[in-house]
């Protein structure tokens, strides 16, 4: 149930750790009616609510501001934790000085975290919430389209290890997200288009007429007009919802799906040095060279491949590492080995065979990946 004047709303539906996606435009205010609507339906005390925001400092003067002021003014009590922007608060330090300053507020079991910020302030602020006390509520305000449409989505959180992205992490479902449309037009161009990118892969993966919408609005995408931001996003969190409810701790393959383009994308973030690449950035360069893997194995034709980097080339996408990019094809396929759909160091990976479905592929010959890496330019 929408509990704001809200434009819809999507529900995620895992028995007892169910949560509802609220989807608003304008109304980031507005945001203590749901959350004090969420704790009551899972029995919180009405009275003596505390939350802690987690943020990150680009954000802390408007939009994490703005929570604050909603929540105060409910009558929370509310403390906030400005963090450094970037991959390199994804880290056990960052984690480290957040657990002191909730031992410093003496935060228990009923203190809620609140994530304000992107993809990274909302995987390091569930991390924390998975972990200390063993387990706080934890909610998702995700202010980028990235976090919006992926990683606020699901209950996975973690930070980073030196050798390897999201390598320390959990899953740690929120109790609720809330997301408003309208911050989208305050982003960077840089990080919307990054999160643009996310959106494709969902019409890849699991829609083709959701892929045929992004090339026909291509002009109202780009724009950030009002209509289109919605409908992408909505249609985004319904399709990752579906796979979430299938798949929620990643036993039975269905949610690998999600991971497109990611075997590639993970390994090119780190090689390149977490922040060189965003991580829609490295996703988008990521569905080509899978998609192009594809080809190889005769999965699919050329035409796949070629829509997908034609609505990313757009969308203003990238679809080429840096240029000067130098990697090495072994220490790309080395890196691979530490993704966590490796088993057994045996790379797996999702490749398609049509538009809008995907496969989980593995006994994919080291030949054909180093193939691949050398006509795209690594090496």
């Amino acid at each position: 149930m929408c509990v704001t004047s809200c434009d819809q709303s999507v529900q995620v539906s895992l028995g007892p750790r169910s949560y509802e996606i609220v989807i608003a435009s304008q109304q980031l205010d507005h945001i203590a009616t749901a959350m004090n609507h969420w704790l009551v339906r899972r029995g919180y005390p009405r009275q003596g609510r505390a939350a802690v925001i987690i943020t990150d400092r680009n954000v802390l003067e408007t939009h994490a501001k703005i929570v604050s002021f909603s929540l105060r003014s409910a009558d929370w009590h509310c403390h906030t934790v400005g963090m450094d922007p970037g991959e390199n608060s994804k880290s056990l330090a960052a984690a480290s000085h957040i657990y002191d300053a909730l031992v410093d507020l003496k935060a228990d079991r009923q203190t809620v975290i609140v994530a304000v910020g992107g993809g990274v302030m909302g995987d390091l602020a569930g991390f924390v919430a998975s972990t200390y006390n063993r387990g706080l509520p934890f909610v998702q305000v995700p202010t980028t389209l990235l976090a919006q449409v992926d990683s606020s989505v699901g209950g996975k959180v973690g930070i980073n290890h030196p050798k390897g992205k999201n390598l320390i992490g959990a899953f740690h479902q929120p109790i609720g997200v809330y997301l408003d449309t309208s911050v989208l037009k305050t982003l960077p161009d840089r990080d919307y288009r990054a999160g643009l990118a996310e959106v494709v892969k969902y019409g890849v993966i699991l829609d083709p007429e959701f892929f045929e919408y992004l090339e026909q609005h291509v002009e109202d995408i780009n724009v950030r007009e009002g209509n289109a931001l919605r409908h992408i996003v909505a249609r985004s969190c319904r399709l990752k919802a579906d796979v979430v409810e299938q798949d929620e701790y990643e036993l039975t393959g269905v949610r690998a799906c999600l991971n497109y383009g990611h075997t590639f994308c993970h390994a090119f973030e780190a090689l390149c040095g977490y922040g060189e690449l965003m991580h829609g950035e490295a996703v988008s360069i990521g569905m080509l060279y899978a998609s192009r893997l594809a080809e190889r194995l005769g999965r699919i034709d050329a035409s796949i491949t070629e829509r997908q980097r034609r609505l990313l080339k757009a969308l203003h996408i990238p679809t080429e590492l840096p240029a000067g990019t130098r990697l090495s094809p072994d220490d790309v396929i080395d890196r691979m080995r530490l993704d966590k759909k490796a088993v057994g160091g045996q790379l797996r990976f999702v490749l398609p065979t049509r538009m809008g479905h995907v496969e989980t592929v593995k006994d994919v010959p080291d030949a054909e990946i180093r193939a691949v890496l050398a006509e795209l330019a690594v090496g």
